[in-house]
């Protein structure tokens, strides 16, 4: 069996990357970019950091920044439609993960029409050319979706998210600069980076984990481990250091591998819960993250010795299980030192059925290592009831 992996054709990384927008814009011959950005952004300048270059340098542009905060199919057509009268040839998306899943799926519809109705996006998609050409500028440390080939839709009137998977989907050209991800407050730093950690941790167990996102994976699980905490006490200060840098590079590394072998029931479950209850997607998986662990030790618990190694955990004389739980102490430590909630609120009984039959739905469930039936995913959502 062929294992594919797909990355980037050009990424930049570091302190000043941004500077790179415009020469990656002109070199192409392109004439004026469709800037996709969220309103917060643009309303505290954080947009107009790479509006400015595109200034400087003469380049045209346009801004659509009617993008929430988990993108609904609406929000996909208005933006196509923003894209095609704008008469823009390239796509600059400008954000964290809802503006840059919005921005791909923009620029599939925009190449593809047949998938204006953009339900049919859903799952594994099969469009015939690639997106628009999409230059993506990271502003969150922890979806990666600059490197990945998936993003997520949200249907409003089924209540429920569903995942695209897709190659022309990924962004040509990835730009991951520390200096674009100084506005994250710290709520929004804890949890972009704890989402970023159930990236790798799930890639690192998922079942199509091999050689090739192992080594990116574990490395992620030790760069968002050194510097999670440091970033975090960084946004709280306002005070510039190193841990925002690490992150920033974590979270990357972390995409390049999850993006080509899948995740697993906590993704699928946060989906869910985001869907139903608009929960954070990076809290809902930090929740769940620990309790997706537990649930998969059976069949993992030598992949999570070994990320109990990555967290820094002395293991020596440690059982395979006993590293194991080392692993899943680590995180929850790791989670409550960035306060995140252990409960979901709003979370009750009656809603379990539909949220355990959303979750064994979604895309990302089937690369769970452990088989889990309805009953047993309710037990689990039962686990982060307040």
């Amino acid at each position: 069996m062929a294992n594919r992996f797909v990355l980037n054709n050009i990424s930049y990384h570091g302190s000043g990357a941004i500077k790179e927008v415009p020469g990656e814009i002109q070199r192409r011959g392109f004439k004026k970019a469709f800037v996709a950005s969220d309103p917060d952004l643009v309303k505290f300048g954080v947009t107009a950091k790479v509006t400015d270059l595109l200034d400087e340098a003469g380049i045209a542009w346009e801004l659509f920044k009617e993008i929430k905060p988990n993108p609904t199919i609406q929000n996909v057509k208005d933006g196509v439609e923003a894209f095609k009268a704008s008469g823009a040839d390239c796509i600059v998306a400008v954000g964290g993960g809802s503006a840059m899943d919005t921005a791909k799926a923009i620029g599939i519809i925009a190449e593809n029409p047949e998938y204006a109705d953009v339900v049919s996006l859903e799952g594994v998609a099969d469009p015939k050319n690639h997106a628009t050409f999409t230059l993506a500028v990271a502003t969150t440390a922890g979806t990666a979706a600059e490197v990945t080939i998936n993003y997520v839709i949200t249907d409003v009137e089924k209540e429920r998210k569903f995942v695209c998977v897709d190659t022309n989907d990924i962004p040509d050209v990835a730009v991951v600069d520390p200096d674009m991800m100084a506005s994250m407050p710290a709520g929004l730093t804890a949890a972009t980076g704890m989402d970023a950690l159930t990236h790798a941790i799930e890639g690192y167990t998922t079942r199509g984990a091999w050689e090739l996102s192992d080594m990116f994976h574990f490395k992620a699980i030790q760069l968002i481990s050194q510097n999670l905490r440091d970033s975090y006490a960084e946004a709280k200060s306002g005070k510039p250091g190193s841990g925002r840098e690490g992150m920033a590079l974590g979270q990357y590394v972390a995409g390049m591998g999850f993006s080509n072998v899948g995740l697993g029931i906590d993704h699928a479950m946060a989906h869910t819960l985001s869907a139903h209850y608009d929960t954070p997607h990076g809290v809902a998986c930090a929740m769940l993250l620990p309790i997706a662990m537990e649930y998969n030790k059976p069949v993992v618990a030598e992949r999570l010795a070994q990320v109990a190694v990555a967290m820094g955990v002395d293991t020596t004389g440690m059982t395979t299980d006993e590293a194991a739980d080392a692993a899943i102490a680590a995180v929850k430590q790791l989670s409550a030192d960035v306060n995140i909630p252990k409960t979901c609120d709003g979370l009750v009984e009656e809603d379990l059925d539909q949220l355990a039959s959303d979750a064994l739905a979604d895309a990302c469930y089937p690369g769970n290592p452990r088989e889990a039936d309805h009953e047993t995913v309710k037990q689990l959502f039962r686990k982060i009831m307040a």
